[in-house]
């Protein structure tokens, strides 16, 4: 394993890194279905069309997580700044770094960053157990919704899950509810 220093530092990308950033951030989300299904996804995932979708939000800010300078994975935050309730739309550490600590390092650096967000939205796939620790036990999330095929998300009506997949598929919604003078720091 790659050493990695303790600092973490965001850097917004531009638009001629959106290819490599896509990628990374495909590579990241393969490498969660290959450890959960033990095989990779047929295909890209999510779609290029989800991501562009994400990052052509006009609230989407996109950063990359640079260690020792080099990126190391990355984030797509929506921030509402007139009510700072901010979604985190997608975020990923590259595979060749899991395990060193780097997200939740990345994690602390996008909240002092958004540092007047009074809550962080976010959703987790239910077969991605890694993703579900790191943002319970690690960043402080707590569980709001649970949607599945009898309890569809009605802003995203596209993810319906069919019934009798139950078992397979649904989805985790995330707040984290900032403290009053929130210093950007998780508790974790």
């Amino acid at each position: 394993m790659p050493h990695i220093p303790n600092d973490i530092r965001l850097e917004r990308v531009a638009h001629a890194d959106l290819p490599a950033f896509k990628r990374g951030l495909q590579e990241a989300f393969a490498a969660g279905i290959a450890a959960a299904f033990g095989a990779p996804p047929d295909e890209a995932v999510p779609a290029e069309e989800d991501i562009d979708e994400s990052l052509n939000h006009p609230d989407a800010v996109a950063w990359h997580f640079i260690a020792a300078g080099e990126p190391v994975g990355g984030a797509v935050v929506l921030v509402n700044e007139l009510t700072q309730k901010n979604s985190l739309d997608f975020f990923f550490v590259l595979p060749r770094v899991h395990g060193l600590g780097i997200g939740y390092r990345a994690w602390v650096a996008i909240e002092k960053e958004y540092s007047d967000t009074t809550v962080w939205e976010t959703h987790t796939p239910y077969f991605d157990k890694r993703n579900i620790h790191f943002y319970l036990n690690k960043c402080g999330f707590k569980i709001v919704e649970f949607h599945h095929a009898r309890h569809p998300d009605a802003h995203m009506p596209e993810l319906g899950i069919p019934p009798g997949k139950e078992d397979q598929d649904g989805m985790f919604r995330f707040e984290k509810v900032m403290p009053p003078g929130n210093e950007g720091v998780s508790p974790a």
